[in-house]
């Protein structure tokens, strides 16, 4: 039995959401993962980006405790460590990779470009590493779709003046949480920690990694402002639980690929964010960008239904 298996019977909040339709949870994958970029924008005003982040990993960690503390007493040390090992990889090393390439130097909008290639670095590991062939529809839906990514964030791209190694960085971002995910869809059912579980796992370890981040640095303090609070509350709940939650979940439901290649849509999602946040202005490239990354997703998932 594999992970595509039941998982343990969730508490009643989280059942509604396995009752959604997959693409109603998609669409919310998408608006949660990209309000990740938004709180990182608005928080560099207020605190170091590593600092919110810990405490965001912290936030959540403490939230949901008494929810998952009667799983994690029951469950032996083995499966702890195994989605320890993979919440290390899907959020230590996804957003180590992308926040501190940018603090080197690496522009914001190109960081987030390499990051968005987790749709293709999915489907090579798939095919190469364990096996799986992919529709020809599949192939041609993700390189249409990258094409529209870069369509999008033409106008955010940049080299910079980052030293040349720390552009490979968000790659090996991309690539962490592109293991985490086949890693996670690979476990059996019995050594799964049912949503609220693995997330508490997640950012648990994630904590941790970030807390000795950011003590080599500086103070682990959180600071006394009303812009640090709104910036961990924001990336904490949208986010974290709304992003990383959701990305788990569509995992389950559906394929790594599929769930990979939806993501395509959040740069211009992300967009419009900053368009309704920051009154940044939209263009109609964005809008065209846009159309194309919805034509790459349709075609992937009309390749992955082929496949069946």
């Amino acid at each position: 039995m594999n992970s595509t298996s039941a998982l343990p019977c969730p508490r009643p909040p989280v059942k509604l959401l396995y009752r959604l339709p997959l693409p109603l949870l998609e669409l919310g994958l998408v608006v949660s993962w990209s309000s990740g970029f938004i709180g990182a924008r608005f928080s560099i005003d207020y605190a170091p980006a590593l600092l919110v982040v810990f405490w965001r990993c912290v936030l959540v960690t403490l939230a949901l405790l008494p929810f998952v503390i009667g799983t994690l007493k029951s469950t032996p040390l083995v499966v702890l460590l195994k989605n320890a090992g993979i919440g290390l990889l899907a959020m230590s090393g996804y957003l180590l990779g992308v926040v501190q390439g940018v603090a080197l130097g690496v522009p914001a909008g190109l960081a987030a470009l390499l990051a968005d290639l987790l749709p293709v670095g999915m489907a090579l590991l798939a095919a190469g590493v364990l096996g799986q062939r992919l529709h020809w529809s599949v192939w041609a839906g993700l390189g249409i779709g990258l094409v529209g990514v870069v369509v999008v964030a033409h106008d955010a791209l940049a080299l910079g003046n980052a030293p040349l190694w720390a552009y490979g960085l968000p790659l090996l971002g991309m690539a962490s949480l592109a293991v985490a995910t086949l890693w996670q869809k690979r476990l059996q059912a019995h050594e799964s920690l049912g949503l609220l579980g693995n997330l508490w796992l997640q950012c648990a370890v994630s904590a941790v990694a970030f807390g000795a981040v950011v003590a080599s640095q500086g103070s682990l303090l959180p600071l006394p402002t009303t812009g640090f609070a709104l910036s961990v509350l924001w990336t904490a709940t949208l986010a974290t639980l709304g992003g990383y939650g959701l990305y788990w979940l569509c995992v389950k439901r559906s394929s790594p690929t599929r769930v990979a290649s939806v993501l395509y849509l959040s740069p211009a999602v992300t967009l419009l964010w900053a368009w309704a946040v920051f009154d940044e202005p939209l263009s109609w490239l964005m809008l065209v960008g846009t159309a194309v990354s919805a034509v790459g997703v349709w075609l992937v998932v009309r390749g992955e239904a082929s496949a069946r």
